[in-house]
């Protein structure tokens, strides 16, 4: 499983020229699900995306101190195949790590439940759609993580 973390002012996915997720400070998580993943996966990363310090403390230091569930923060998750991508061969990607949309689809949906039982507003884009994502990356700050 591979997320792409970033911590955002704001953050918007559009689906045929609509607005169907929104969030305000928080975190954009572009989402990619491998054909190895199970759920063991999907629980670390929740753990992950939770509880990274990300945040600056109340003063407005520099120094990391806080998760996004200590700043009442958003986030707005988008499933992204394509984080699996193999470019070292010819000219046109491979998705053959990615798993199969069925499977995808089922733990993709299992992460997003699982943030929400975390009690912050959560967002989603629409599975298997063309979507326009608009990040306003605050720092910017922007992470992998991989399980």
């Amino acid at each position: 499983m591979r997320v792409i973390i970033q911590r955002v002012k704001s953050s918007q996915v559009t689906v045929n020229h609509q607005i169907i997720g929104q969030i305000g400070r928080g975190l954009n998580l572009l989402v990619g699900i491998s054909h190895t993943d199970t759920d063991a996966e999907i629980d670390w990363m929740v753990g992950k995306c939770l509880d990274l310090r990300l945040f600056p403390d109340d003063e407005g230091g520099d120094k990391w101190q806080k998760s996004v569930g200590e700043i009442n923060g958003e986030l707005l998750v988008i499933s992204q195949f394509t984080l699996y991508a193999d470019c070292r061969k010819g000219r046109r990607p491979s998705f053959d790590s990615s798993a199969s949309p069925q499977i995808a689809e089922k733990l993709y949906n299992s992460f997003v439940e699982k943030l929400r039982m975390s009690g912050l507003r959560v967002e989603t884009g629409k599975f298997g759609a063309i979507m326009e994502v608009a990040i306003a990356n605050d720092g910017p700050v922007t992470l992998i993580l991989e399980r």
